[in-house]
């Protein structure tokens, strides 16, 4: 395990559109979220501690808010051949063990996770309702060991001042976690804010 931060995306960014594979064999695209007043867009896995640590609290934060129209989607793009563990037929165990209640898709081509930038799990983006980036980062301060409890308040503030028209807490801290298990010709170089290019 490598422990990774996020790259934090420039807020404003336009979703990165998509369309893959539910864990029920049905295709899910940035357009079935185009009527929702937020989209929360998560990159996870089956594997990680750091998931695993958010795994049955991810329920019931998306729960409160899907009524209010804010959309959720995970989005897995490890490498199943070399990390078996995070396989689709595992993404499926994984969902229904975790009742979620959004749809788990797999990034086959990792073109998705590249698009986003993504580099943990867990990875969190929060777009408004014209699908611009208002919040990427951690789901709170609780880790694995760190004794604070999973309560979700970062991404819960945000996803609030997103529905009010408001912008969102400032400074916003990147999400920790497990890297990306990228395929030998996928591996990326993403930038920081200095600009200076950096290995994931």
């Amino acid at each position: 395990m490598v422990l990774t931060a996020s790259t934090m995306l420039p807020l404003g960014t336009v979703a990165p559109d998509f369309s893959l594979l539910d864990t029920c064999g049905q295709r899910v695209s940035l357009a079935n979220f185009q009527e929702k007043k937020g989209l929360v867009v998560m990159f996870l896995c089956n594997h990680c501690p750091y998931v695993i640590h958010l795994q049955k609290h991810l329920k019931d934060f998306a729960n409160e808010f899907l009524p209010l129209e804010i959309g959720f989607v995970a989005i897995n793009a490890n490498d199943p051949t070399n990390y078996p563990d995070d396989s689709p037929e595992k993404m499926k165990i994984t969902a229904e063990n975790n009742e979620y209640p959004f749809p788990y898709l797999f990034d086959a081509s990792q073109k998705v996770a590249q698009a986003y930038k993504a580099a943990c799990t867990p990875d969190f983006f929060l777009f408004d309702d014209n699908l611009k980036l208002t919040y990427r980062g951690q789901f709170d301060e609780s880790r694995p060991g760190n004794d604070s409890p999973v309560t979700g308040n970062d991404l819960r503030k945000a996803i609030l001042a997103t529905l009010a028209g408001k912008e969102t807490p400032i400074p916003q801290k990147p999400s920790i976690g497990c890297n990306i298990k990228w395929k030998p010709e996928n591996q990326p170089t993403y930038f920081d804010p200095s600009g200076s290019a950096k290995k994931l």
